[in-house]
């Protein structure tokens, strides 16, 4: 039921039937009331009609008898007459029903009647009296009063009065007239209320119906075009507005794809702002980068990016400016780009580009500190070279054998350089992934064993003890490139012994799960612990213990890592000053 009244249909029904209802209505009250002032008008002329006739009668007629039998078959039913010779003696009088005395004296007490006794004109008037049909009730009633011989001064009156059924009787008739036509005309407006309304909102249903599956994605559904009138003009534009609701939600997610897809490829973090400073967008690398943020904080903020974004993002959204700063936090150096984002001529948010420029300042100073480390390698050996060539050319040495030595020092220096040239080659083809690994399934114990004795001599004169340990059985057996790993262990055991003044170096095979950890050890000077994370840079030296007399080119546990990675493995140091220090490299064992 509550259906009805909230569909269309039921709002155009009783809209309709409350017009035809109220026009009804006020029909029904006027026609009422014409209807009972024309029978009202009709009753009078009738009764003015029979009072003339009655009183020419009974100015005719000389006996009481014949008056009495005309008067009967004169007078309409429902009518009743009385004549009267004054206003309190009766002559004669013909009524049917009760209350006849009571009817008579109410008649002739009421002064508007006096006056007929002597006056020539007709009186009529309506008045309350008691009913003919029912003892204790009373009706209205239509008197007229006729007078009789008017050429007497004073004469007598005919009293005609009216019984109210016949007009009651006729107003009903009329009254179910009219509601039998409100009822077919009720009948007919509900019949033509619903026919018109179903025409008018089946097509409305259907489009609600369709409305919703658009809402749910469905953008296939479309609306017949059966009518050329406004619904079917509306069903056009609704499959025009489904077709172009489809295209445009085709191209917003086409959009929306790329700008997720360019998001998610950026390797710079991009984080959307609201006005109100709350992250609304943010990319992978933006979101590990807030990640790093947090962990770096851990409990001393819950914000996920630092202050000085904010302070940035104020400034922006404050000045409505864009701004490009470089900021160091935490050891690392960020570029922070930021620029406003308008909705209108209003500013609804911001848009932050980071870039981390930790890496590139790392290698900024690497490079730097290699261009340095190489100038500074070089000039030595070449000042020297440039030197005593020059002595020579000059023939300033007279003496064969202090030009002999002075020539062995010149020969040093050039095989120096080219060693250093070489280690500089090969690393270069190393970080830069051309280096070729030939493999061979080797023994492990016997392989390292034989790298390790190759320093037993230069041990000895150092009167270091070296030592070589296995756990391996002899028959254990490694896939390696043997020129490889040997330039590793021959770099790490001649570092130690260079190292180590007195004591001990130590070369220990252990086997781990799927890794053969391969550790040398020494008890010599120790490395400090700010500079562990850069040993195996370029020319690094600790403590300036590694010097040029001793043979380095500063690039040996460069090319020893390098070659490690290659062969799938690890390589790392852990040291205490004064106390020792041990490599340690992984490779990997079936």
């Amino acid at each position: 039921m509550n259906r009805i009244w909230n569909s269309v249909v039921g709002k155009l029904w009783v809209t309709i039937l409350l017009l035809v209802s109220f026009v009804l209505f006020v029909f029904t009250v006027l026609m009422l009331e014409f209807l009972q002032n024309y029978h009202m008008q009709q009753a009078e002329i009738s009764l003015r009609q029979t009072a003339a006739t009655v009183a020419s009668i009974v100015d005719d007629t000389e006996t009481a008898e014949t008056t009495s039998e005309l008067l009967t078959d004169i007078l309409p039913d429902s009518t009743n007459a009385l004549i009267a010779i004054s206003h309190v003696e009766v002559s004669f009088a013909m009524q049917e029903g009760v209350n006849k005395k009571e009817i008579q004296d109410t008649i002739l007490a009421n002064k508007t009647f006096h006056e007929i006794f002597q006056s020539d004109e007709p009186v009529i008037k309506e008045m309350m009296m008691p009913s003919s049909t029912d003892k204790d009730k009373m009706e209205s009633y239509v008197v007229l009063a006729f007078p009789l011989n008017v050429e007497n001064a004073v004469h007598g009156a005919v009293f005609i009065y009216q019984s109210p059924d016949a007009l009651h009787k006729t107003s009903k008739e009329t009254t179910k007239i009219v509601f039998l036509a409100a009822f077919i005309a009720f009948v007919l407006t509900t019949f033509f209320a619903f026919f018109l309304s179903s025409r008018i909102t089946s097509p409305l249903r259907k489009m609600r119906e369709l409305a919703f599956e658009i809402s749910k994605g469905n953008f296939e559904a479309k609306m017949p075009t059966t009518q050329n009138d406004e619904i079917g003009q509306l069903a056009v534009a609704f499959n025009q507005m489904g077709r172009q609701l489809k295209h445009n939600l085709e191209v917003i997610n086409q959009e929306n794809e790329q700008l997720s897809n360019i998001l998610t490829s950026m390797t710079d973090a991009v984080i959307t702002f609201n006005r109100d400073r709350t992250i609304l967008l943010s990319n992978p690398p933006a979101e590990r980068l807030m990640q790093k943020w947090f962990v770096n904080k851990g409990s001393q903020s819950t914000k996920p990016i630092p202050p000085e974004l904010y302070h940035m993002l104020d400034h922006v959204l404050m000045f409505e400016d864009k701004l490009e700063e470089e900021i160091e936090m935490d050891g690392n150096y960020y570029t922070f780009t930021i620029s406003p984002l308008y909705s209108g001529e209003l500013i609804r948010g911001a848009v932050a580009v980071i870039r981390d420029m930790t890496e590139q300042h790392r290698l900024e100073k690497l490079r730097s500190d290699f261009i340095a480390n190489v100038s500074h390698e070089l000039r030595t050996p070449i000042a020297m070279l440039q030197g005593y060539s020059e002595a020579l050319m000059d023939d300033f040495i007279q003496d064969q054998e202090e030009r002999n030595e002075i020539t062995k020092i010149i020969y040093d220096e050039s095989k120096r350089m080219g060693r250093l040239v070489t280690d500089l080659l090969d690393l270069a083809r190393m970080e830069s992934g051309h280096m070729a690994l030939y493999k061979d399934e080797l023994p492990i114990n016997s392989t390292f064993e034989r790298i390790t004795q190759k320093f037993a001599q230069v041990a000895k004169e150092k009167q270091v003890q070296l030592i070589f340990d296995s756990e391996f059985n002899d028959d254990a057996i490694i896939s390696i490139d043997e020129d490889r790993i040997e330039q590793v262990l021959t770099n790490l055991v001649d570092n130690a012994l260079r190292h180590t003044d007195e004591g001990s170096v130590t070369v220990k095979v252990e086997k781990e799960p799927t890794f053969a950890k391969i550790s040398v050890q020494d008890t010599g000077h120790g490395i400090p612990q700010d500079d562990l994370p850069y040993v195996f840079e370029r020319f690094y030296k600790a403590d300036k213990a590694r010097t040029r007399s001793k043979g380095g080119t500063g690039l040996g546990l460069a090319i020893a890592r390098n070659i490690v990675k290659a062969h799938s493995g690890n390589i790392m140091v852990d040291s205490v000053l004064k106390e020792g220090t041990t490599f340690t490299f992984y490779l990997p064992f079936d």
